[in-house]
């Protein structure tokens, strides 16, 4: 196989994995959409969403659920897929759920600022290291601007922010237009690569004592 066709073959993979997102989205965002996971398996392809109420995914008797499995069937090019749901354990801290959730407040008439200062502080109480909100549009007049709410330590780019912040994206629709939602939350428990911890000599002889008692707790 060719360069090219390879090249070709990867980009075809990820425009149809992007347009199934997109179809499962709009299919479940009264679920509260949090994300999804498309991994090949030995079986075919696994399709795992994950909602913050995974009952309205799956309908009465799995009526819903399976619905969406004969259309991924039919509609898209994935390998013998399977679909499958999780629900959220925490949707505070999913970006995904939380940029749902502040585009549907501003589709009810909430003022920009109450729902994503709201929102912000919701994501720090749940335990985030930090939260970037960004909302973009009309959002009080003819004009666009943007405008963004942070709290805590977060990371704008690189490396460091790909592997430790996780983004979410939605949309209000407005009388005045659309209205872009951004939520980027850091995990709690990040440890970034410029924090160290610094011992002495006393901790360090603790901590091997209880290592060594651990291993020998375990044989």
């Amino acid at each position: 196989m060719s360069k090219q066709s390879i090249l070709r073959t990867l980009v075809n993979r990820n425009v149809e994995r992007l347009l199934v997102r997109e179809f499962l989205m709009k299919n479940t965002s009264k679920s509260g959409f949090g994300g999804l996971d498309i991994r090949r398996v030995p079986g075919g392809t696994e399709v795992t969403v994950h909602a913050e109420r995974p009952g309205m995914v799956i309908g009465r008797k799995g009526k819903i659920i399976n619905d969406l499995q004969n259309r991924l069937n039919q509609e898209f090019d994935l390998a013998n897929p399977k679909l499958k749901v999780e629900e959220v354990k925490n949707p505070t801290l999913n970006a995904q759920v939380m940029a749902e959730k502040i585009a549907a407040s501003l589709e009810r008439g909430w003022y920009h600022r109450r729902s994503c200062h709201s929102a912000a502080q919701n994501i720090m109480d749940a335990g985030a290291r930090g939260v970037i909100v960004t909302v973009a549009g009309k959002l009080t007049g003819s004009r666009n601007r943007t405008e963004k709410y942070i709290r805590g330590h977060v990371k704008y780019c690189g490396e460091t922010a790909l592997q430790h912040m996780d983004k979410g994206y939605s949309v209000a629709v407005k009388k005045l237009g659309t209205i872009g939602v951004t939520v980027e939350i850091m995990r709690p428990g990040t440890r970034l690569p410029h924090e160290i911890s610094i011992f002495s000599e006393e901790e360090l002889k603790i901590q091997a004592a209880q290592e060594a008692a651990a291993e020998e707790g375990s044989e």
